[in-house]
């Protein structure tokens, strides 16, 4: 039986961009952060030649990322929407939405509108991508 969500995995495609977004605008915390190059990796991923970084992320109540740097096996950058089938997004709670919502915008985060305030006025909630195009909803619960 499943005990608990562990993490979410991220294909990220630039790791300093991805970095300074989830870590310096976000807020995230690096946990633990590796190169991991083995038979063992190539066996779990099912892939032959794997070299990738793994750097594992936590948010203030310990939810964690994980963003996955793949050297051995790029993959071109496609255009996510937010209907596309599969994972499409990843929430995040957060204390002030509209302050956030500004600090992020001034440093060049595209959101997809305006924060707003769900019709049962329990939340008001954004939506922006991150560098590789995953989509990030912040939420604030009102």
């Amino acid at each position: 039986m499943i005990k608990g969500i562990r993490h979410t995995g991220i294909v990220i495609d630039d790791l300093e961009k991805s970095l300074h977004f989830y870590q310096d605008l976000l807020g995230l915390k690096i946990i633990k952060q590796m190169r991991e190059k083995s038979a063992y990796i190539d066996s779990v991923l099912a892939l032959k030649g794997v070299e990738v970084t793994t750097i594992k992320m936590t948010a203030a109540d310990g939810q964690m990322i994980e963003l996955l740097k793949f050297y051995s096996h790029p993959q071109e950058l496609i255009e996510k929407k937010i209907c596309d089938i599969g994972p499409t997004h990843i929430a995040f709670t957060v204390d002030d939405l509209d302050r956030m919502y500004k600090e992020l915008s001034t440093k060049g985060v595209l959101f997809s509108g305006l924060p707003c305030v769900s019709p049962d006025a329990y939340a008001k909630v954004v939506f922006c991508q991150a560098p590789e195009g995953t989509f990030i909803e912040l939420v604030e619960v009102l």
